[in-house]
C-alpha cells in the first residue's frame, strides 16, 4: 500500500454529435469535456476507510476490521465482471443499506465499496484511507459524472495497492498512466458504472478514461487521432428529461414514418462521419475553415435532431440567442431540455463571448466556458492543481 495521498483527476462527455441515431447501428462521436471530477486518496492508519462526496452531501465511513471479517467472496479477486443482483443486495448488506435504496446517491457509495473490496483483496489486510470526491460536473445532465467518478476511483485505488504504478516522475505536476494501465482502469471503472447504471453502453468511462475523442458504433469503441481541444460553451436548460422516452419516441416515429425518418437517421450519420474526417485534419494543421464547417454540421444535425422530435423550446432560445452573436449550437445527449454546446471560434474577442455568456444566462441556463477533447484521466501533485479546484472543494 502507498504511503503518499493521490490526486486523480477524469473528464466528463459530451456527444458531439450522432444522439439518437446511434442507438440505431450509427456513429456518435463522443468527446471528453473538461469539466473534471477530482478524488484526494489519503491514507492513514485509523483503521477506518472514509468516502466523502461533498457535492451530493454523503459522508461514510467503515471499520476496515469489519469490512475484513464480512465474506466478500462473492467479489472474485481480480475479477472484472459485472455483478449479479444478488451480489448488490449483498453489497447493501455490507454498506449498512436497507433492501429498498436505490436512489442515485447510495450507488455512488457502493460502486465506492464494489472497487474498493475488489481491488484491495490483493492486500494483506484491506487498507485505511480516506477518500474525497468532488466535481466541477452538475450530476444527472448526461455529462458522464458518474463515469468520471469511477474512473478516478479505479485509477487511485489500482495505484494505492500498487496493481498498477503512480506514473508521477519527480518535478512533474501531472502525468498519466500507459495505455496497459489505462485498459485496467477502464475495465475496472466499467464495473463501478454497472453498479451505478445496470448495463452502461461503456462510452461514457472509455472517454473519461483515454479522453480526446472517441467513435463509437454498435458497441465497438474506437479512438480518433489526438483532436484538437475546441473551446466551447456548455449550457445547461435545466429542463428535466426523460433520456428513455425520448428515445422510445425516436423509435415510434421511425415506425410510423419509416421513409423519412430512417434517411434522417442515415443523415445524422453523415454528420458524424465528415465530422471525423474534420477533426483529422484539423489535428494536422487546423485552419479557420475547419470551423465554418463543424459550424454548419452543428446547424444542420440540430434540425435532424427537431425532425426526430428530440427537441424542446428551451433548446430553441438557447440557439437563437448564439445566434444572434453570431454563434452555432446544438442539444448534446438525450434532448428535451438538458444541455446544448455552442462551439467559440478562435477569433473570438473576449467582451463577444462574456456578452453571450451574460444572454445565456439571463434566460435562466447555467453556462460554463470549457473545452472538448480534453486528457483522459490523470494523476497530479498538490501543489500543481489551479487554486480554485481545491477552493471549490473546500467551498462544498
Amino acid at each position: 500500500m502507498l504511503s503518499e495521498v493521490l490526486l486523480v483527476s477524469a473528464p466528463g462527455k459530451v456527444i458531439l454529435h450522432g444522439e439518437h441515431a446511434v442507438v440505431h447501428g450509427k456513429v456518435a462521436l463522443a468527446v471528453a469535456l473538461n469539466l473534471r471530477t477530482f478524488l484526494r486518496l489519503q491514507p492513514h492508519s485509523n483503521g477506518k476507510v472514509g468516502l466523502n462526496l461533498p457535492n451530493i452531501g454523503i459522508k461514510r465511513a467503515w471499520d476496515v476490521a469489519k469490512l475484513q471479517m464480512l465474506d466478500t467472496s462473492f467479489l472474485k479477486q481480480g475479477d472484472v465482471t459485472a455483478l449479479t443482483p444478488e451480489q448488490v443486495e449483498k453489497l447493501k448488506e455490507v454498506a449498512g443499506f436497507p433492501e429498498d435504496c436505490a436512489d442515485h446517491e447510495h450507488l455512488a457509495v457502493l460502486s465506492f465499496l464494489h472497487l474498493y473490496l475488489s481491488v484491495c483483496q490483493s492486500q494483506r489486510a484491506l487498507p485505511s484511507l480516506d477518500v474525497t470526491v468532488w466535481s466541477e460536473l452538475p450530476t444527472g445532465a448526461g455529462l458522464g459524472s458518474s463515469a468520471a467518478y469511477s474512473v478516478c476511483l479505479a485509477a487511485a485505488l489500482l495505484t494505492a495497492c500498487k496493481e498498477i504504478p503512480n506514473p508521477l516522475e519527480d518535478g512533474e505536476a501531472a502525468s498519466r498512466w500507459t495505455e496497459e494501465n489505462l485498459e485496467l482502469i477502464n475495465k475496472w471503472a466499467f464495473q463501478g458504472e454497472r453498479v451505478i447504471h445496470g448495463n452502461p453502453s461503456g462510452v461514457d468511462n472509455a472517454v473519461s478514461t483515454w479522453g480526446g475523442a472517441l467513435r463509437y458504433q454498435q458497441g465497438k469503441i474506437s479512438s480518433l487521432k489526438r483532436p484538437p481541444a475546441l473551446k466551447i460553451l456548455l449550457i445547461n436548460t435545466k429542463v428535466p428529461r426523460s433520456t428513455k422516452a425520448l428515445v422510445a419516441g425516436v423509435r415510434s416515429r421511425l415506425l410510423k414514418f419509416p421513409g423519412i425518418v430512417a434517411p434522417l437517421l442515415t443523415s445524422i450519420d453523415a454528420i458524424s462521419l465528415e465530422c471525423e474526417r474534420v477533426l483529422g485534419e484539423m489535428a494536422a494543421a487546423p485552419a479557420p475553415e475547419h470551423y465554418l464547417v463543424l459550424e454548419e454540421l452543428i446547424d444542420m444535425n440540430q434540425h435532424h435532431l427537431n425532425a426526430l422530435g428530440v427537441g424542446h423550446a428551451s433548446l430553441d432560445r438557447l440557439c437563437q440567442v448564439t445566434m444572434a452573436h453570431g454563434l452555432h449550437s446544438k442539444l448534446t445527449g438525450a434532448g428535451g431540455g438538458g444541455c446544448g454546446i455552442t462551439l467559440l471560434r478562435p477569433d473570438l474577442e473576449r467582451p463577444e463571448v462574456e456578452a453571450v455568456k451574460q444572454a445565456l444566462t439571463s434566460c435562466g441556463f447555467d453556462c460554463w466556458e470549457t473545452s472538448i477533447g480534453a486528457p483522459g484521466v490523470s494523476i497530479h501533485t498538490a501543489a500543481s492543481l489551479d487554486a480554485p479546484v481545491p477552493q471549490a472543494r473546500d467551498g462544498l
